[in-house]
C-alpha cells in the first residue's frame, strides 16, 4: 500500500512537469511571473537567510573553539572547521529546510487556493496551460535563486565565525585569515552547489505538486501546505546524504 502510493505521487509528480515542458508557450508570456516567482523565492527569503547564516558562522565558531583548543592544536583551526561546515552543510542544508518552510508552504497555499476557488480551471478553459504557467516558473526561478541564497549564505557564516572569534578573543584577525585560506578546497563548492540545485528542486516541486493537485476547502489547503514542508524536509535530508555519500568519497 505504501509503495502504492509513492509511486502514485511519483508518477503524478512526473505527469505534471511533463505537461509543463511538453506543451511550451511563449516565453514572453510568462517571463512576468518568472520574475516575480525570483523576487518571491530570493529577494523576500534574503533576511532570514542572512540572519541565519551569520547566528550559524557564530555558534560554528564558539562550539568548534570550546571542543578543540587545546596547547596542540592550532586555533586556525577553528576558522578552517567553520568554513568547511558552512561550506558543505550547514548553509546548504539548513537554509534550504528553511526555505521548505518559508518558500514552500507559500507555493502550497498559492496554488491550492488557485485550485480551490477553480482559477486554474478557469485557466484552463481559456487555454493556457495551467502546469506551464503556474508550476514551471517556480521551479526555474528556485534553481537560480537558491543557490544563489546558498553562496551568499557561505559568506556570511564565515563573516559570522569571524566576528566571533575577534570579539571573543578565541583567535587574532591573522588567525582567522589563516584558517580560511588554509587548505582550501574548490570542489567543496561543487559539492555544495550540487546540494543546492537538489534542494532547489525539491523546495519548489514538492509543495507545487500538493498544492496544485489539492481537493476540497480551506482546510485541505492547510493539510496541504503543511504535508508538502514535511515530506520537502524529509527529502531534503535524504537528498543531502545521497549527495554526500556520492561525492564525498
Amino acid at each position: 500500500m505504501i509503495f502504492r502510493r509513492f509511486f502514485d505521487h511519483v508518477g503524478r509528480i512526473a505527469l505534471m512537469l511533463w505537461g509543463g515542458m511538453s506543451k511550451p508557450e511563449n516565453a514572453k508570456v510568462y517571463w512576468k511571473e518568472f520574475m516575480v516567482q525570483c523576487n518571491d523565492i530570493g529577494i523576500r527569503s534574503l533576511p532570514i537567510v542572512l540572519i541565519i547564516s551569520v547566528f550559524l558562522g557564530m555558534v560554528m565558531t564558539l562550539q568548534v573553539a570550546y571542543q578543540l583548543i587545546s596547547p596542540w592544536i592550532p586555533k586556525y583551526i577553528v576558522a578552517q572547521l567553520t568554513r568547511d561546515s558552512s561550506i558543505l552543510e550547514l548553509s546548504p542544508t539548513v537554509i534550504c529546510i528553511v526555505l521548505a518552510g518559508v518558500v514552500g508552504s507559500k507555493i502550497a497555499s498559492e496554488l491550492g487556493n488557485m485550485r480551490v476557488s477553480e482559477q486554474i480551471d478557469a485557466l484552463e478553459i481559456m487555454g493556457i496551460n495551467t502546469s506551464t504557467y503556474l508550476v514551471i516558473p517556480k521551479i526555474i526561478a528556485a534553481l537560480i535563486m537558491v543557490p544563489c541564497l546558498i553562496i551568499l549564505s557561505i559568506a556570511v557564516c564565515i563573516i559570522g565565525g569571524y566576528i566571533a572569534g575577534i570579539s571573543t578573543g578565541i583567535l587574532s584577525h591573522s588567525q582567522y585569515i589563516q584558517g580560511i585560506t588554509n587548505g582550501f578546497l574548490a570542489y567543496n563548492l561543487v559539492v555544495a552547489m550540487s546540494k543546492a540545485f537538489a534542494f532547489a528542486f525539491i523546495i519548489s516541486t514538492i509543495p507545487a505538486y500538493y498544492g496544485y493537485y489539492v481537493k476540497g476547502g480551506a482546510l485541505e489547503i492547510g493539510k496541504a501546505s503543511t504535508t508538502a514542508v514535511v515530506v520537502s524536509c524529509i527529502l531534503i535530508l535524504l537528498a543531502d546524504y545521497a549527495v554526500s555519500a556520492l561525492l564525498l568519497k
